[in-house]
């Protein structure tokens, strides 16, 4: 097995069969196999995970309405 390479922030790792994989700072498998070490970090070097949609807002309320009888 070969030494760990980081190129973008992911970590370019070769597994026990031989496969090459990209993978993120958590540990997790975010792309491959992919069959040679120089494509690995070539991908490694533009790849860019999928952020998930943000939340949705909750709706602001409006200000609270003053109660008081006008004269």
């Amino acid at each position: 097995m070969s030494a760990t390479q980081n190129a973008n922030g992911y970590s370019v790792t070769q597994d026990k069969d031989g496969q090459w994989w990209i993978t993120n700072y958590h540990g997790e498998q975010v792309a491959g196999p992919l069959p040679s070490k120089a494509m690995a970090v070539e991908v490694a070097a533009v790849f860019q995970d999928e952020r998930s949609a943000p939340a949705p807002r909750e709706r602001e309320q409006a200000p609270a309405r003053n109660n008081r009888r006008k004269k």
